[in-house]
């Protein structure tokens, strides 16, 4: 699964993520020295809009990384080369870049907020009539207008300006997930191919080459593109999160408390994750089993093709009789799997309006401000609650990795997993 696309999987990964450490630590530490060297260093005043992305901490970022990068493939080109190496580093090293960015934009949109809804709340809080019942003794005179038309337009000019760069960044980035997706579905198939001969009496082998290979290299992209958007996400608006709790300090029951908002968002993300992980530990070996039976099924009938002695009524209806009972576990256990799922989730809808309860009714703090510490408290909550988000997908990965985790023991000659043996024994008994 790992080494076919990438060299020496342990090693590898564990070489990136010391380098990983080696480089933040870097960053925090020289990168303000190392920037003045280029003309980069400096303070730089806050901008708002599209022109953020090309500010000099941004630009010495794009520089930084680019060279970290090539230093890490550079390593492995000579230590250990590969024939999917530049897929496999560069192309890792891009989609992680391009999530970096992703997550900048929500910062950049979220620094928006302030100003443009402080600007809605100056536009709407001109006094209205009385709403008392009583008629007005004489005709109000009409207010101007708190704002301009072009304050107005020129405000959502610079959204959309940012809203350009992320959907074409967006874009291209699909693009070019999908052939990163494919290219390692392409490493796995060839590594099976020519393992083939140890292969193919593995229950469902040519499904477990031909579909599993192509849904294990999306998963595991889109599980890991989610789990470095979380951690990027958390490190870009915690420090956001934590100056907003300074406006936000009072919590229902608990009254002030310092840093309040990170310690309600990091309270009900592990409420959430604890409880989904309990209600779900069994899905993952239900599913594990429902693509057996599927697998035996299909490949009954397809036997059944070119063998009349095969796929006969009795034979067919016991093992769907096996695909109906397994279903069945499945649809209960997802049953109140997503009765304890959707409550969560529609708790989460208002938990943040609970959080600032005190706040609101206060009246501490502005509209924009309001929205900005809204979507900050979203994008934290949310980034903790990545095996919330993730969990069914999770489950999916489990039961795929198991299966293909029999091709790798039959290929190293090691013991099949129990299920798969088991199988291999009926066959055998079947056959004799």
């Amino acid at each position: 699964m790992f080494r076919s696309f990438f060299p020496e999987p342990k090693l590898f990964f564990a070489s990136l993520a010391i380098w990983g450490i080696v480089c933040i630590t870097g960053w925090y530490t020289i990168g303000e020295t190392l920037a003045g060297w280029i003309g980069l260093g400096g303070a730089q005043e806050p901008v708002i809009g599209v022109g953020k992305f090309i500010t000099k901490p941004f630009l010495w970022f794009y520089i930084y990384y680019a060279v970290a990068t090539f230093i890490f493939y550079a390593f492995w080109r000579a230590y250990r080369p590969h024939p999917w190496l530049i897929w496999s580093v560069l192309g890792s090293a891009l989609i992680l870049f391009v999530t970096s960015f992703q997550v900048q934009v929500s910062v950049a949109i979220n620094d928006w907020y302030g100003p443009f809804y402080d600007l809605i709340q100056k536009a709407l809080s001109i006094a209205m009539p009385a709403t008392d019942g009583t008629a007005p003794t004489a005709p109000a005179a009409p207010k101007p207008p708190a704002i301009t038309a072009k304050e107005y337009v020129d405000s959502l000019l610079i959204f959309a300006g940012i809203a350009f760069v992320a959907v074409f960044v967006a874009v291209l980035n699909r693009f070019f997930v999908s052939h990163f997706v494919f290219r390692w579905r392409t490493a796995m198939n060839n590594f099976y191919m020519d393992n083939w001969p140890k292969l193919r009496k593995i229950e469902g082998a040519s499904q477990r080459v031909q579909e599993d290979t192509m849904r294990f290299a999306g998963i595991m992209e889109g599980l890991g593109v989610a789990f470095v958007d979380s951690i990027l996400t958390l490190v870009a608006f915690l420090p956001i999160l934590a100056k907003y709790s300074v406006s936000a300090s009072e919590l229902p029951f608990f009254g002030e408390v310092q840093n309040s908002l990170v310690y309600a968002s990091i309270f009900w993300a592990l409420l959430g994750t604890v409880f989904f992980m309990l209600i779900g530990i069994r899905l993952p070996g239900l599913e594990f089993k429902n693509q057996r039976v599927e697998a035996a099924y299909r490949k009954e009938l397809v036997l059944g093709e070119d063998n009349a002695q095969r796929a006969g009524p009795q034979t067919v209806r016991e093992l769907f009789s096996d695909v109906r009972k397994n279903y069945f576990r499945l649809y209960a256990n997802y049953m109140y799997f997503n009765i304890g799922r959707y409550f969560y989730l529609q708790s989460d809808n208002i938990f943040a309006y609970i959080v600032l309860a005190p706040t609101i009714i206060a009246g501490k703090i502005a509209f924009g401000l309001f929205n900005q510490i809204l979507n900050a408290f979203g994008q934290v909550k949310d980034s903790f609650q990545y095996l919330i988000n993730s969990w069914t997908t999770i489950i999916e990965m489990i039961s795929i990795y198991r299966r293909l985790r029999a091709f790798e023991a039959a290929i190293d000659e090691e013991a099949l997993p129990d299920i798969d043996q088991k199988w291999l024994e009926e066959q055998s008994a079947s056959a004799s």
